[in-house]
């Protein structure tokens, strides 16, 4: 899987804007808004939707990855579900860094 889109959205019901990278603390994704959770991932066939990492992935494969740490760049994420209330997954940052577009989203090292 991966990551094929990168968008923020600082100001609600206005257009996302398109990154080739960005910077991810442990808030999100630098310039993105507060919401629900700090990250929001979905695979290619939501990429209309408002979520900040697009992934090659169809979406349920995306969700099927609920409760696993992964990383993708240099930021370990751990996935959560985003329950009934759109498609995809949420993401609690573990560990910041930057993320670029045509980076993998890989299972992390267990420690």
């Amino acid at each position: 899987m991966d990551v094929i889109a990168l968008r923020t959205y600082p100001t609600q019901g206005e257009p996302g804007v398109d990154h080739e990278s960005c910077e991810v603390l442990t808030s999100g994704l630098v310039g993105d808004r507060r919401k629900r959770a700090p990250v929001s991932i979905a695979g290619a066939e939501d990429a209309h939707l408002r979520v900040n990492i697009v992934l090659s992935a169809p979406t349920r494969e995306v969700e099927q990855l609920v409760g696993e740490v992964v990383t993708i760049g240099e930021v370990v994420i751990v996935l959560e579900s985003a329950g009934s209330r759109c498609p995809g997954v949420y993401g609690v940052i573990g560990q910041p860094g930057r993320i670029r577009i045509g980076d993998r989203m890989l299972r992390a090292p267990e420690a």
